[in-house]
C-alpha cells in the first residue's frame, strides 16, 4: 500500500471529499449490517467477572488515539500489573508472555511492535499478547498479578471491566461506522464507557525529539501518520509513510537515508523497536501522555 492509497483511505474515513461521500453512501447497506452485528453482540453479551480489577483502554475510531502511551502512563502508576493486548501486526498466533516483569523474551516479529514498546516502557509489568483475552486474563492471574490493563479492550463486552474511552481532539466528520465511516462501533457507544477522556482537556500529548540532527528523514508505520505533523521540527527533509505495523527491512532504511542524504531517521517509539538493531542513526519522537490531575481512575491519582 503506497502513500497515495494511505492518504485516500485516511481522507475517506476522517474528512471525505464529495466523491468519497458518494462511495460512503453506496456502502451504507454494508454499514447497516455491520452495525447491527456490533450492537447485537454487545446487547446479548454476558460479562464474566474474573475477580480481579480490569481496566480497559480503548477508542471508537479506526486507528490510533493514544491508547499505547496512555496505557504506559497508567501502568507506571500501578504495582503487580499485567498488560494484555492482541498484538496487531505480529507474525505469530496464540498466547505469548512477552515480558514476565523482569526480561523481554520475544522479538517484535513474534510479539508485535506495541507489545515490545509496552515491555520496554514499563519494565516491571507483565505483558501478554493473545487474540483470546479471556485466556490471557487467566494466564495473568496465574502469574500473580493484582490488576490487569486491556489495551484496546472496549469491544470485549464478555469481560467485566472498567471501560475508558479516549476521544481524539479531532474526530471523523463522517460519524458512520465501517465501511462508510471511521468508527469501529457506533458513536453513541461513548455513553457505554465508564469514563470518556477528551484529548486537549483531560489529557495532552507531549513530544520530545531525542537525538535531533540537521537533516532528518521521517519514516513511520503508524495509523494516521499526518497526526505527527504538528510535532515535527523544521529539520525534517521528507516524510515516508508505510502501512500500520509494517516491519522495516534494514536495506530499505539504508537506501532511504542514502537517497535523501539524511543525517538520521526520525521515527516514533513504536517504530524504533523494529529499527534499533539496523545500525542507522535514529532520532526518536518520544511521546508522553500528560493526564489532568482532576482525573481519577479507580483509586489512581495522576
Amino acid at each position: 500500500m503506497n502513500y497515495k492509497i494511505l492518504n485516500w483511505v485516511e481522507e475517506y474515513l476522517f474528512d471525505p471529499t464529495p466523491p468519497q461521500k458518494f462511495v460512503s453512501f453506496l456502502l451504507l447497506p454494508l454499514t447497516l449490517l455491520y452495525t447491527i452485528i456490533v450492537v447485537t453482540k454487545r446487547k446479548f453479551a454476558k460479562p464474566k467477572d474474573f475477580n480481579i480489577p480490569i481496566i480497559s483502554v480503548g477508542n471508537l475510531i479506526v486507528g490510533g488515539s493514544g491508547k499505547t502511551p496512555f496505557t504506559i502512563a497508567l501502568a507506571k502508576k500501578l504495582e503487580n500489573v499485567a498488560i494484555i493486548l492482541r498484538g496487531y501486526g505480529r507474525k505469530s498466533k496464540g498466547l505469548y508472555v512477552v515480558s514476565d516483569g523482569k526480561k523481554i523474551g520475544l522479538s517484535p516479529l513474534t510479539a508485535g511492535d506495541e507489545a515490545i514498546l509496552l515491555s520496554v516502557s514499563v519494565p516491571k509489568a507483565i505483558v501478554i499478547v493473545s487474540e483470546d483475552r479471556v485466556i490471557a486474563i487467566k494466564k495473568a492471574k496465574e502469574m500473580g498479578v493484582k490488576i490487569i490493563i486491556l489495551d484496546d479492550g472496549f469491544s470485549k463486552s464478555n469481560i467485566k471491566k472498567f471501560d475508558i474511552l479516549l476521544k481524539n481532539e479531532i474526530e471523523p466528520k463522517n460519524r458512520f461506522t465501517l465501511p462508510s465511516g471511521g468508527y469501529r462501533e457506533p458513536y453513541s457507544f461513548y455513553d457505554k464507557a465508564d469514563l470518556v477522556l477528551q484529548e486537549g482537556e483531560d489529557f495532552q500529548r507531549e513530544v520530545n525529539i531525542l537525538n535531533p540532527t540537521k537533516k532528518m528523514l521521517l519514516v513511520t508505520a503508524i495509523s494516521k501518520p499526518k497526526r505527527l505533523d504538528k510535532f515535527l521540527p523544521k529539520d525534517v527533509i521528507k516524510k515516508i509513510y508505510f502501512p500500520d505495523h509494517y516491519f522495516f527491512q534494514k536495506k530499505e532504511i539504508e537506501n532511504l537515508m542514502k537517497r535523501y542524504r539524511a543525517t538520521s531517521i526520525l521515527t516514533t517509539q513504536k517504530d524504533e523497536v523494529k529499527m534499533k538493531n539496523f545500525g542507522v542513526n535514529l532520532s526518536i519522537m518520544e511521546l508522553n501522555i500528560k493526564i489532568d490531575k482532576k482525573i481519577k481512575i479507580l483509586d489512581i491519582e495522576f
